[in-house]
């Protein structure tokens, strides 16, 4: 644009060209959302023939939250290898089997001592144990590809097909892959960089046989392995490392045949349950009978019995799971913000379901100004219920029964809010320390980098030192004060996602038993 056109406000040229870059902003903005599926698109109400209409989804955008926790997760499972396959298709959306393999191995080359570098089979083990496991998925043929055809022919309100709707969800491509981890070139090879560019271009280009299959994370297997450890962790604590590790076992055998809203696994053996015991725990089959009944009458009812076929068959009650610990959940809250009397109060109604001021009182052993301040307490917070009996029809305070109730599936969904208003805030008040010290991280971020470089080309421990007094001790203080505040809300906001899908668990189990 010539210097005095860029002068005159509203000029139909300027006006032209700010139009156009915004309009490439949004495409693509687009472009990453379907990417990551957070954004879904079709014919809108006009039919096949109108505008694509798109349309964002709430839950999928909310499952960033949880990354850190499926990274954590594969790295715990796969080791180093799986961590990053992970990390890498959460950063892309989606990718193909031999992109995965080459840049995790590239990476993992980098980190190793020099001359050892990590071979594509390798990767490429990790991968399959992911997707047997059901870790990964294929993607739709459609998704994220922009078709227009495809899917022009579903409106955003129609219910779209799913991965596992493929009948080779989880079958690997035969692919051509042959090789080892390269290394990053260094600052010193860029010129050499540019001029093998199109070498390089023509290399990575290099046809290795899964062309157009690209695989996502499936975060519903997640979500069953996290229901899983919430469910192990809830029966070691109630009772004993050995009754969690049959419980897993139970739940190990049966991951891969339950389905994902089911109420409870597969029945069970115990000659099954027995044979798949790991080898560290050297228990009896008399004892293992002994831990199935007390995991059966216990009052959690974590595990039922479905018959007596093959010494007694058995089942992980996984929706009467969940209840209960959104129930604990619950109770935890009232204790930490109202205290163990208030508790006491709560965990008596949710047991009682309907009782009196006079009853709460009795059964409390709480004095009766104490319990009558607590109980509207907990009223005006909404935790507890009030529901008014008449014996009759004109409604007479002095014939009407008032009782006290707690109804746990609409607390849980207020507390969810509550769960989500806090990471909200936790979110807020990071970026708001990053704004207040951005002069000092950059700061600290030119001076790392400095001291790298200079590392690299192997400088004298005197440079490296006058390079780190750069930053003061007062300004070195105040990254440190920075640093801290930060973990601990990361922290925190990991721990609130942990009570979000726990939440989150249970309503959605309520909706498919209903």
């Amino acid at each position: 644009v010539p210097h005095h056109m860029s002068r005159q406000r509203g000029h139909p040229l300027i006006a032209a060209l700010v139009k156009s870059r915004c309009h490439l902003q949004v495409k693509k903005s687009l472009c990453v959302l379907v990417q990551h599926g957070m954004c879904v698109f079709g014919s809108g109400r006009r039919g096949p023939g109108g505008p694509t209409e798109y349309r964002c989804l709430v839950e999928r955008i909310l499952y960033t939250l949880r990354f850190p926790r499926y990274i954590y997760t594969a790295k715990s499972l796969y080791g180093d290898t799986g961590e990053l396959i992970v990390e890498e298709v959460l950063q892309r959306g989606e990718m193909t089997m031999s992109s995965v393999v080459k840049t995790v191995a590239d990476r993992l080359t980098h980190n190793m001592e020099d001359g050892r570098s990590m071979d594509y089979s390798e990767v490429i083990s990790a991968f399959s144990s992911l997707v047997d496991t059901h870790f990964l998925q294929r993607c739709l043929a459609a998704c994220g590809k922009g078709n227009a055809a495809t899917s022009s022919e579903k409106t955003p309100n129609s219910s779209a097909a799913t991965p596992e709707s493929l009948t080779d969800c989880y079958k690997l491509p035969q692919i051509n892959l042959r090789g080892r981890g390269k290394r990053r070139r260094s600052s010193g090879d860029s010129d050499v960089d540019q001029r093998g560019g199109k070498r390089a271009k023509l290399e990575n280009k290099e046809l290795c046989g899964d062309e157009g299959v690209f695989w996502q994370v499936n975060f519903e297997r997640f979500h069953l392995h996290f229901r899983d450890q919430a469910i192990i962790s809830a029966v070691a604590s109630k009772m004993d490392q050995t009754s969690s590790e049959i419980v897993r076992t139970m739940l190990r055998i049966s991951e891969m045949t339950t389905q994902p809203n089911a109420a409870y696994t597969q029945p069970l053996s115990a000659n099954e349950i027995f044979r798949a015991l790991p080898a560290s725990y050297n228990i009896s089959r008399s004892t293992l009978d002994q831990y199935l009944t007390l995991l059966v009458d216990d009052p959690m009812e974590f595990v039922g019995k479905s018959g007596d076929s093959g010494g007694g068959m058995y089942v992980v009650n996984l929706h009467k799971a969940l209840a209960n610990l959104a129930r604990a959940t619950l109770e935890s809250v009232v204790q930490e913000r109202f205290g163990s009397r208030s508790a006491r109060i709560f965990r008596l109604l949710l047991r009682k379901r309907h009782l009196e001021q006079k009853q709460v009182e009795d059964f409390a052993m709480i004095p009766a100004k104490e319990a009558k301040d607590m109980l509207y307490t907990l009223l005006s917070e909404n935790l507890v219920q009030l529901q008014e009996i008449p014996k009759t029809p004109d409604h007479a305070p002095s014939r009407t029964f008032y009782l006290y109730t707690v109804n746990q599936l609409p607390t849980a969904r207020m507390l969810l809010q509550h769960c989500y208003k806090t990471v909200g805030n936790l979110i807020e008040r990071r970026l708001f320390e990053t704004r207040e010290n951005k002069r000092h991280l950059e700061k600290s971020q030119r001076i790392e980098a400095i001291l790298a470089s200079l590392q690299v080309s192997g400088a004298e421990p005197a440079q490296l030192t006058e390079v780190e007094e750069m930053i003061t001790a007062p300004e070195r203080q105040q990254l440190e004060a920075l640093k801290h505040h930060i973990n601990k809300m990361d922290s925190s906001e990991n721990q609130v996602d942990e009570t979000i899908f726990l939440l989150e668990s249970y309503i959605s189990s309520t909706k498919t038993s209903h």
